[in-house]
C-alpha cells in the first residue's frame, strides 16, 4: 500500500531560535509531532528544511539523526522526467513529507507538480495547517475576501509590468475581486512605484510584509494616498522583505 505524502507547511521567515519553541505561534503542535516522525522529504531547499527541521526538534525528537534524513529537492529547475523517482518511496509504502521553502507548500511553489502526480498513482494526500503569506494577507487587507485572485509575479519590464496592473485593476473593478501578486523582494520598491503611477486614484492598494514574523507590518490605503508618501520618500520598510501587493477597485 503507498504511503501518504504530507504536505508540510514551513515558516514565512526566519525563526526566532531564542525562544524555547519558536515554532509555537506559527506551526501547530499536531503538525510538529507528525513532521517529526518523517524520514523522507520532498524539499524546495534541503537547506532550508534542515534549519525548519531542527526547530521542530527543539520540541518534538526526530525519527533518525537530522544528517540521516533523506531530503530530495523540487524546485523550478527540476525536470518533469524526474518527479516519478521521488514518488518511488511512497508507492513502495513510505510516509513522505512535501517541504516549501517558506509557507504552504504546491501554492505558487512546484511542488503542486508533484501532488498532481501522486493523485495519478493513487497516493494519498493530506494537506497540514500552516501560514499561507496570501490568506493572511487577504485577511488583513480589508479587502474583499469574498472574491480574489493570485496572479503570482508580474513582468519586470516597467512598461509591461504598467500595462498589466491595468488590466488587473480593470479585472477588480469589473469582477469587484481582490487582486493579489508578489515582487521579488528587492524590487519592491519599484512595485509600489509603479502601482501609484498606473492606478486610479481611489483604488485600495494592501502592502503586507514579513507576515507572522516580529518585522511584520500590513497597510491598506487608496493608490493617492500611497502616492503622496512615496513622493514624499516615505517608502515602508519592506526592501528585501517578502511582501504581498493587493488591489482593489471601485
Amino acid at each position: 500500500m503507498p504511503g501518504t505524502l504530507y504536505l508540510v507547511p514551513n515558516t514565512l521567515g526566519t525563526a526566532d531560535p531564542a525562544t524555547n519553541d519558536p515554532l509555537a505561534h506559527i506551526i501547530p503542535t499536531e503538525v510538529r509531532a507528525l513532521t517529526s516522525t518523517l524520514d523522507y522529504f520532498v524539499a524546495e531547499n534541503a537547506k532550508t528544511t534542515r534549519a525548519f527541521l531542527k526547530l521542530v526538534a527543539l520540541t518534538h525528537p526526530l525519527a533518525k539523526p537530522l544528517q540521516e534524513i533523506e531530503i530530495a529537492e523540487l524546485n523550478v529547475n527540476t525536470p518533469a522526467a524526474a518527479l516519478p523517482a521521488l514518488l518511488q518511496p511512497l508507492l513502495s509504502g513510505r510516509h513522505a513529507g512535501l517541504i516549501s521553502e517558506a509557507g504552504v507548500p504546491a501554492v505558487a511553489d512546484p511542488g503542486a507538480n508533484l501532488v498532481r502526480l501522486a493523485h495519478a498513482k493513487g497516493i494519498t494526500v493530506k494537506p497540514l495547517v500552516g501560514p499561507s503569506s496570501l490568506l493572511l494577507a487577504v485577511m488583513a487587507s480589508g479587502l474583499s475576501g469574498q472574491s480574489f485572485a493570485f496572479n503570482g509575479y508580474l513582468p519586470t519590464d516597467a512598461g509591461q509590468r504598467s500595462k498589466r496592473i491595468r488590466e488587473l485593476e480593470e479585472r477588480s473593478r469589473r469582477d469587484k475581486q481582490t487582486q493579489l501578486f508578489i515582487e521579488t523582494p528587492y524590487r519592491n520598491g519599484a512595485m509600489l512605484e509603479t502601482l501609484v503611477a498606473a492606478c486610479s486614484p481611489n483604488t485600495l492598494i494592501c502592502v503586507a510584509t514579513d507576515l507572522t514574523l516580529a518585522s511584520e507590518a500590513i497597510k491598506t490605503q487608496t493608490a493617492a494616498k500611497w502616492k503622496s508618501e512615496v513622493q514624499a520618500g516615505k517608502m515602508p520598510d519592506f526592501n528585501k522583505k517578502p511582501t504581498v501587493f493587493l488591489l482593489l477597485a471601485d
